[in-house]
C-alpha cells in the first residue's frame, strides 16, 4: 500500500475516538491550514469530538479555514439536509468559526462553473488542503466524485449516481432534485497533504473490499486512496467482510 494506513476499531465510538485523535494531531501541526470535512452519517462523530476538544481549548477551530467538499446542486445553507446545513450545524456554529474562514459552494448559482473555478482558487490561495476528512459512499463515491469519474478534475459538476440520488433522500424530510452535484475532485484529494477516510457499518463492506484490494479504479472511486502520499483508514468491524 502506497501511503495507506488502516486502523480497524470495535464500533462507531471507538472509530470516531481513532479518526478524531489523528486529525486533532494534524491540526496541532498546522493550526492555520486549510482542512475540508465530508457531511452524512459517519464523519459526526468526529466532527463532535473536534467540537469538544476546541470548546476543552485543546485545539482552536477558529484559527483554521474550512473548504465545503460537495453540495446538491439547486440547495443552499437554508436548506435541511443540504451539506452547508449540516457544517453549520455540527461544525462552524458550535465552534463559532467566523463566515470568513471558510468557503462553500453556491450551489443555486446560474454561474456554478464560476462556482467551481472560486473553490479551487481559495484552495490554491491558502497553499492546498491540510487535511480532507472523507466519508465513502455504498459505491465507492468520495464527495460526489462517483463511479466513473476522471481523477484528474478539480471542482466540477456532475450528475449524481442513481445510488447516490437513493441514499441521499435520508437527509431531506421533503423531496428535493437530486440528480446533480458539485464537488472538489479526486486531485484535491490526492493533493491534500493528509486524507482520512471513516467507514462503519456493513453496507460499506463492498466499498472498503475494493479500497484494500491492490486495483486503483474509477469504477470505485474510494481505491484512488491506494494512490494517496498519507491516507488514514478508519473502519469498525462491521465494515469490514
Amino acid at each position: 500500500m502506497n501511503g495507506l494506513n488502516l486502523t480497524v476499531s470495535a464500533d462507531y465510538e471507538a472509530m470516531s475516538d481513532a479518526a478524531t485523535a489523528l486529525v486533532i494531531e494534524k491540526f496541532k501541526q498546522a493550526p492555520t491550514g486549510l482542512y475540508c470535512f465530508a457531511g452524512g452519517d459517519t464523519p459526526v462523530g468526529t466532527l463532535r469530538r473536534l467540537v469538544a476538544a476546541h470548546k476543552s481549548g485543546e485545539i482552536n477551530l477558529q484559527k483554521a479555514y474550512f473548504v465545503e467538499l460537495d453540495e446538491w446542486v439547486g440547495l443552499d445553507g437554508a436548506d435541511e439536509g443540504s451539506c452547508l446545513y449540516y457544517l453549520e450545524k455540527e461544525l462552524f456554529g458550535p465552534a463559532q468559526i467566523d463566515a470568513s474562514h471558510y468557503h462553500y459552494f453556491n450551489a443555486k448559482s446560474a454561474d456554478l462553473e464560476g462556482e467551481c473555478q472560486a473553490a479551487d482558487k481559495f484552495i490554491e490561495g491558502h497553499g492546498g488542503l491540510a487535511l480532507i476528512l472523507l466519508g465513502v459512499g455504498v459505491n465507492g463515491h468520495l464527495g460526489f466524485n462517483e463511479p466513473g469519474v476522471s481523477f484528474e478534475n478539480y471542482a466540477h459538476i456532475i450528475d449524481l449516481d442513481s445510488t447516490t440520488q437513493s441514499v441521499g433522500q435520508k437527509y431531506f424530510t421533503q423531496e428535493v432534485d437530486r440528480t446533480k452535484g458539485i464537488t472538489l475532485g479526486v486531485k484535491h484529494i490526492l493533493e491534500a497533504k493528509t486524507a482520512v477516510l471513516v467507514a462503519n457499518g456493513e453496507k460499506k463492506t463492498a466499498a472498503i473490499a475494493h479500497l484494500l484490494e491492490e486495483k486503483v479504479t474509477n469504477d470505485w472511486p474510494v481505491t484512488v486512496l491506494r494512490n494517496h502520499n498519507s491516507a488514514f483508514i478508519f473502519v469498525d468491524q462491521n465494515a469490514l467482510l
